[in-house]
């Protein structure tokens, strides 16, 4: 039995990624008390029925301060039990999602008379804490798209092969700032930079005469080699882990030309090993 649990903010994105789910071919079922799910998986595993193969849940902030407490606890006695169990967790910054809120309408599940709508993401935020530790994969929204959440959804939890490890490669910029949920972070500003050259300047490192420009440096294969032999050494440690995602960022100042380069390069490198390698680019429109 496949079970994975999507948590987070309300308002983050959690409804989204349980459609998505569905779609794949998940059993889903939203909101369920923390309580009973232990209880659910106990009535449906000895079944061995295929329609609760792939089993989707959501659990927020509706439960008992206790009984979100104890999640980590029932994380690791279903995975001792035989359930490959993943924990999803979405989140947004408050500014997204009290826009997102405004936009429709929607009551937050924690505001009441005395509790504002930024008092009860604060109060959200700190309920879930247990959750977020848990998590393998966290997905920062703020800046996404329906779309974007959906695709990512489909292709890192619900096309993954059970066993297998999810990895993303995404560029960034670093005058945007540091990208929250990598679990590796490789600084490439230290390498010749095509803004500099008038014609490079508006195109990205997915355009050819960009690509040309830096596959002829040196010094930028050297880093593309020792990131590929740093990753390639890690990688198994993160198997052997049992994790099942892995997350690596490159960052240049502007996130337009080398680390989308060096991203892609990387991920075309250890696609051969370890099949698809997924990529992001968060300053490409």
């Amino acid at each position: 039995m496949r079970l994975i649990i999507v948590s987070g903010l309300s308002g983050s994105g959690k409804s989204v990624a349980l459609h998505v789910l569905e779609d794949v071919g998940f059993y889903c079922i939203d909101n369920i008390p923390v309580a009973l799910l232990r209880s659910f998986v106990d009535e449906v595993l000895p079944r061995r029925d295929g329609v609760f193969e792939n089993v989707g849940v959501g659990l927020d902030a509706r439960n008992r301060p206790s009984d979100i407490a104890d999640i980590p606890a029932l994380i690791d006695k279903l995975r001792r039990d035989g359930v490959e169990c993943d924990v999803v967790f979405l989140k947004a910054d408050d500014q997204t999602l009290v826009s997102r809120f405004s936009e429709t309408r929607r009551k937050h599940p924690l505001t009441n008379r005395d509790t504002s709508l930024a008092e009860a993401i604060a109060k959200e935020r700190e309920l879930l804490g247990p959750v977020i530790n848990s998590a393998e994969l966290v997905i920062d929204t703020t800046g996404m798209t329906v779309y974007d959440l959906r695709e990512q959804i489909r292709e890192r939890v619900g096309q993954r092969a059970p066993g297998a490890l999810s990895i993303l490669i995404e560029s960034f910029g670093y005058k945007h700032g540091l990208p929250a949920t990598a679990d590796f972070v490789f600084d490439v500003r230290c390498l010749p930079n095509p803004y500099w050259e008038p014609q490079l300047r508006p195109l990205s490192g997915k355009d050819e005469p960009v690509k040309k420009f830096l596959d002829e440096q040196p010094v930028v294969q050297e880093m593309i080699d020792a990131i590929v032999s740093f990753l390639e050494e890690w990688i198994p440690r993160y198997q052997d882990f049992q994790r099942s995602y892995l997350t690596v960022a490159i960052g240049c100042t502007g996130g337009m030309h080398r680390s989308v380069y060096v991203a892609e390069a990387i991920a075309k490198r250890l696609t051969a090993k370890h099949g698809t390698i997924r990529t992001q680019h968060h300053e490409i429109p």
